[in-house]
């Protein structure tokens, strides 16, 4: 069968990863315009990558079958274990996101709020008052403790160390998912080494957890994750084993944690910039406005940029394209969420767009799409309009004529470089 790739630059592979890894937002953008809304690229990590930024394109891409097209051989999977859902596919993929569909909805969902407030509540009560500093740090707490609260069901010592050994794990897990070649044993020295005894000491705290969770006379009453997976049964009645069960884990808070905390960011950086927007949100008892304000800044600034797939099969038909076994293909979520036939003057801020209905579908794409759509949308989203309303209660953010904050890539997200920086003062 003839092969019809999208056209691409001419360089080699690594003048263009080395022009991805200075701008990848600005290269993607360089060369949709020459190229249109699909191109070529090479990678030195995933090799031949077909970018798409059309959204019928995309929305073929996200329903193939997983069969014919899954998750890329080189990703987070090779660090998070091979329980993670970035590690598994086909019926194991399917059987696993059965189980852990429902605690990130309904009942389970809302039970969450509480926590969530009052992690907001206790971080910013020493935020100070009239001074700039950078919120991000303070995001980024407020998801790590309430990922590690709802999630893992962790207090106490347990919970202190997790806050203080995950975060280097996951920083550090994400650069050798890159780089394996950084995972060679120098004698146990270098990276790859410092990862494998950060992971050894978290499963010896999930034990813990886990058997605490198996040992609770009333689990029924827990809402954390860890003590639902631990009730959890398969359609054959087996349950998860603890590797699986730690896998996971620890794959909800790669995924949910820091891309969380970006976006909540980056919503202080552009509120800041829109003093229109900040007085009609006013106190943030307005779900309905938020919520567009929420989505607003995942279009503009989207903390994930692509999303992709390789090609199982022989050979795929995508639109206008036949791609050969191997190749990954991407959905360039940046390019469609500034492209101006989706939304028109696309570099407006203008959280209007989204008060009348819903994104989209194939058009807004923060949460990825497909079998491999985030599983934790809903509960980010919760987390997102909880934490942003809880600031906009309890403070007045002053707006600001100061420049944007640039786009600074931080591997994982795209984070505002500055950190969102905000002055504050209690109402």
């Amino acid at each position: 069968m003839d092969v019809a790739l999208p056209a691409g630059p001419g360089t080699s592979r690594l003048v263009q990863s080395l022009q991805f890894a200075v701008s990848r937002r600005g290269t993607m953008e360089r060369l949709r315009r020459r190229y249109g809304s699909a191109f070529s690229v090479e990678s030195l990590n995933l090799g031949r990558m077909v970018m798409l930024a059309d959204p019928a394109e995309v929305r073929e891409l996200f329903q193939t079958s997983p069969e014919l097209a899954d998750t890329p051989d080189a990703n987070l999977g090779s660090v998070l274990g091979p329980g993670s859902f970035f590690a598994i596919s086909g019926e194991e993929h399917r059987r696993q996101r059965k189980l852990l569909t429902p605690p990130f909805h309904g009942r389970r969902l809302r039970a969450y709020e509480e926590i969530i407030e009052a992690e907001t509540r206790r971080e910013t009560a020493s935020w100070p008052q009239g001074r700039e500093f950078p919120v991000m740090p303070s995001t980024m707490r407020i998801t790590l403790n309430v990922i590690l609260r709802a999630v893992f069901g962790a207090d106490g010592e347990e919970l202190d160390e997790l806050r203080a050994l995950l975060p280097k794990a996951v920083r550090l897990g994400s650069v050798l998912a890159v780089l394996p070649v950084l995972r060679r044993d120098l004698g146990g020295q270098g990276p790859g080494a410092r990862f494998d005894r950060h992971r050894k000491r978290y499963d010896e705290i999930v034990d813990v957890l886990i058997e605490r969770a198996r040992a609770d006379p009333e689990p029924g009453k827990r809402d954390d994750v860890l003590a639902m997976l631990v009730q959890a049964r398969y359609d054959d009645g087996s349950p998860m084993d603890r590797d699986q069960i730690a896998d996971q884990l620890l794959t909800l808070l790669a995924a949910g944690h820091e891309t969380t905390a970006t976006t909540l960011a980056w919503a202080v950086e552009r509120l800041r910039r829109h003093p229109g927007v900040l007085d009609r949100l006013g106190d943030g008892r307005d779900d309905a406005l938020l919520d567009a304000t929420i989505t607003e800044v995942q279009r503009v600034r989207p903390v994930i940029e692509m999303t992709s797939r390789q090609v199982r099969a022989e050979s795929l038909r995508i639109g206008r394209w036949t791609l050969p076994r191997g190749t990954v293909v991407t959905a360039c979520i940046a390019l469609l969420h500034d492209d101006p036939s989706l939304f028109p003057e696309p570099g407006r801020f203008d959280p209007g767009r989204f008060t009348d209905g819903r994104a989209e579908m194939y058009g807004w794409i923060p949460f990825g799409g497909g079998v491999r759509r985030c599983l934790g949308a809903a509960f980010a989203s919760l987390e997102m309009r909880v934490v942003l309303r809880t600031i906009l209660r309890d403070f007045v953010v002053e707006p600001t004529t100061a420049a944007p904050e640039r786009s600074h890539n931080r591997g994982i997200a795209v984070a505002p470089a500055r950190g969102g920086r905000v002055v504050v003062r209690r109402r």
